[in-house]
């Protein structure tokens, strides 16, 4: 796929199903109930067959062994950064909780994986699994824990309990097995039929969509006017300071350009709707978090993976 080919495919891929969505907003037959299917769809059935069929082809190679700590390090490094700026930043703790996930929680899920496909293909969309796999235990392990402490400092009591255990093994982490059972079978040295290559494409392609849509059809642009010029700063922790850093680590212990290039892609992308949901559960400022993921959206796709596109592909 040559690069006029593949900017074309960023625009259908990425912004064309955000626009559908936000346009979605001004019909009356499709309601919260559909697109909360389609995200569910996309949860339960495209990612496992995806990671299932890239793991089958991904080699397993000592720098493989690396992933997990730098995935935790995709969500840790620009948490602590956000962490150590909110106290200065904001006076409310809500404000402070919603900061702070904003910056550790990004959306490796749905635009991460189909930008590091563009770029590097299945074997980076294999490392994005990874990486997706370990920003939930990330979540569920520290960020649920840290966001129910704001919520007890802003509102005396204790935060809402959730079960780490039920959702590590829910329904919800199916591409887990999808993971192990392309491990298996790589490791057992069974190829994968031809076949299967057109299929990962379309079931990735078909995954962007189902997962975009719901996001655009999210987005509330009076939401952004309080907090839109109070972000610049999380802006640049999430698209410099943070991927700089998990860079010069990967350098460190990782030489394979396709798994740096797709470790770099990862560290720079924008808010999750994961930090959203996190805020609505721990009741912190809920117009913060959704400003964050729209905005810093808007200037991913508008301008940063421009940027790492022409230079990574090039």
């Amino acid at each position: 796929m040559d690069i006029k080919m593949k900017l074309l495919v960023f625009a259908v891929d990425l912004i064309c199903p955000l626009i559908l969505g936000y346009a979605c907003r001004y019909q009356k037959k499709l309601g919260d109930n559909f697109f909360n299917k389609m995200i569910l769809n996309n949860i339960l059935v495209v990612c496992p067959v995806v990671s299932f069929l890239s793991f089958w082809v991904m080699p397993i190679t000592r720098e493989f062994l690396w992933l997990p700590f730098m995935s935790i390090a995709l969500g840790f490094v620009p948490g602590a950064m956000a962490y150590w700026l909110a106290g200065r930043k904001y006076k409310d703790y809500r404000e402070q909780g919603a900061y702070v996930m904003a910056a550790s929680l990004g959306n490796l899920g749905t635009i991460g994986g189909i930008c590091v496909f563009l770029i590097y293909g299945e074997r980076g969309y294999a490392y994005q699994q990874i990486a997706t796999l370990f920003q939930y235990v990330l979540m569920f392990m520290f960020c649920y824990p840290l966001a129910r402490r704001y919520e007890t400092k802003a509102e005396g009591k204790s935060g809402q309990k959730v079960s780490v255990i039920s959702m590590l093994f829910s329904k919800k982490q199916l591409a887990v097995v999808g993971i192990l059972l392309g491990g298996v079978l790589q490791c057992a040295g069974i190829p994968r039929p031809e076949v299967f290559s057109g299929v990962t494409q379309i079931f990735i392609h078909l995954g962007a969509w189902t997962g975009l849509i719901p996001v655009g059809y999210s987005i509330e642009i009076s939401k952004i006017k309080k907090y839109w010029t109070s972000l610049f700063d999380l802006s640049f922790i999430k698209f410099a300071a943070a991927p700089a850093v998990i860079y010069g680590l990967s350098h460190l212990v990782i030489k394979s350009p396709d798994m740096l290039g797709s470790l770099l892609i990862l560290s720079a992308t924008p808010t999750a709707v994961n930090a959203v949901v996190t805020a609505r559960l721990y009741k912190l400022s809920l117009d913060l978090s959704v400003a964050a993921f729209i905005v810093t959206t808007i200037i991913f796709l508008t301008m940063v993976y421009p940027f790492l596109f022409f230079v990574l592909a090039g």
